[in-house]
């Protein structure tokens, strides 16, 4: 087989594969954020970091207040608008600063899923060109390659996360969000008290551990295909 076409083969895989994690990573943080059934996770965060205590409010109104936060952030209400009791008195609990703020990462939180679904149109594309080619079996062996990099990529983020946190998420959200309405008063806004920076570390960490099993598997799943490919040709031989 001429070379340039076997490193082009290669290189299409690696794509493929490299984009396939990709949409496991958005997938992942779809599963932990949204998958929570009856947010029992969310539940559990209260409880360790006594959001009821910091809002004076009942759990049963925390998680009012948080299904219709999720459910705003997904595209399934139109208004982020809730109005339940608080410190003692019925009002909205987003002011306007919430409002604005959410609004952007209800953007960012759509716009990820969109681009998994249409990273996954290309990576069907991209094996419709080695099926092409009659190299399909190339995309699983790469897929322990491409799985390699991102882990050392994903292990670059994770120990920065585990040695400074709070200057992480700082940085990200300066990269992400070109204005400061991000930051948020504990003592006029409710929803910084409802979600501490120790809520968004925790959900990192199952983000990560959901994702991290699913590349382990996916990367062992390919080593065991290219000790069984290596085995057969030595058979053959």
């Amino acid at each position: 087989m001429n070379p340039y076409v076997e490193r082009l083969q290669k290189v299409i895989a690696f794509i493929a594969a490299f984009l396939f994690i990709a949409c496991l990573l958005l997938s992942s943080f779809e599963w932990a954020v949204y998958r929570d059934e009856d947010y029992k996770f969310y539940e559990k965060e209260y409880e360790k970091y006594e959001v009821t205590k910091e809002l004076d409010m009942e759990m049963e109104d925390v998680m009012y207040v948080t299904e219709e936060m999720m459910a705003y952030l997904i595209g399934e209400r139109e208004e982020l608008s809730v109005w339940t009791t608080v410190e003692g008195r019925e009002q909205d609990f987003f002011n306007e600063q919430d409002r604005f703020h959410m609004g952007e990462v209800r953007t960012l939180f759509i716009g990820g899923l969109k681009l998994r679904n249409g990273l996954f149109l290309v990576v069907l594309g991209l094996n419709l060109v080695l099926i092409f080619m009659k190299k399909k079996n190339v995309f699983i062996k790469m897929m322990f390659t491409a799985g390699a990099v991102f882990l050392g990529i994903c292990a670059v983020v994770g120990i920065a996360c585990a040695m400074n946190f709070t200057k992480v998420f700082y940085l990200f959200h300066q990269i992400v969000f070109d204005n400061e309405e991000w930051l948020f008063d504990p003592a006029v806004d409710y929803m910084i008290r409802m979600l501490p920076e120790g809520f968004f570390f925790d959900m990192l960490v199952r983000i990560g551990t959901m994702f991290g099993l699913w590349l382990i598997a996916l990367m062992g799943a390919s080593l065991v295909y290219r000790i069984l490919e290596k085995k057969q040709n030595k058979q053959c031989l």
